[in-house]
């Protein structure tokens, strides 16, 4: 994400600007069809993206890592279409991911 609204800006001849801010998710699974949601930054401040309790082993979070994560990294990190939680990208969601697939 951040190589490409980075290069993005250069080849548009925006100033290089620094701003990761280590974000990091670690899906955790904790038992059949549980799983913990942990995410947190470079020093170590929690940066939850849903509106859940995250800490609690849940079927909520482990559908969420098998079906919508998948396509959030490959269809949306990956091609850069998607910079992370926090983007101000509202239609990611609904222009990127197929539920049904």
């Amino acid at each position: 994400a951040v190589v490409s609204t980075q290069s993005t800006g250069v080849m548009k001849g925006r100033e290089v600007m620094s701003g990761y801010d280590g974000y990091t998710s670690c899906p955790l699974t904790v038992g059949d069809d549980k799983l913990v949601l942990a995410e947190f930054g470079y020093d170590g401040a929690i940066l939850e993206t849903f509106p859940i309790d995250q800490a609690k082993p849940s079927g909520l979070n482990y559908w969420l890592k098998k079906e919508i994560m998948p396509s959030l990294y490959w269809r949306g990190l990956i091609r850069g279409t998607w910079r992370g939680p926090g983007c101000d990208d509202v239609g990611f969601m609904r222009s990127h991911i197929d539920l049904l697939e």
